[in-house]
């Protein structure tokens, strides 16, 4: 008897704060009937089924950015001091995009204090040992490149 192939698990990790900022960015705007705003929740609306499709991941998680400071600005009174403010129609789709991730079921990872990097610096480096999962981010933020090993895909 064929003994049955276990499909190998793939964690999608979901960088949230820069797929919507990507998708703010990069879609022209529009808003739905009632006026929202909804350039950048159709953006990642758009990759997070296209990654569903192509990857197939047996799990999926997004980190998100919190508003208050981290303990890098405490470290740096002027981190990210040059950053601009998020624009007025971007905010409101933070919470959509949160909607849709809770609809598909796929946690929202929020740690006070630390940004959406260090939860995926910390998630990568909780499932690296684990030879049986395949680990992919999914990020516009160049950022995440150092936590790549071998080649990239």
């Amino acid at each position: 008897m064929k003994e049955k192939k276990e499909k190998q698990k793939t964690l999608v990790i979901l960088d949230a704060h820069a797929l919507i900022h990507r998708s703010y960015h990069a879609l022209p705007s529009f808003a739905s009937s009632s006026g929202e705003p909804m350039g950048a929740v159709y953006g990642v609306s758009s990759v997070l089924l296209k990654l569903i499709r192509e990857l197939r991941p047996t799990h999926l998680a997004a980190a998100f950015d919190r508003e208050e400071p981290t303990f890098r600005h405490i470290a740096y009174e002027d981190y990210k001091a040059t950053r601009l403010e998020t624009k007025s129609d971007l905010v409101p789709q933070f919470e959509k995009v949160k909607e849709i991730f809770t609809a598909f079921g796929i946690p929202i990872l929020e740690v006070p204090g630390f940004e959406a990097d260090d939860i995926i610096g910390t998630l990568v480096t909780l499932f690296r040992g684990g030879k049986d999962i395949k680990i992919i981010i999914a990020s516009g933020d160049m950022d995440t490149l150092q936590l790549v090993e071998g080649l990239p895909r």
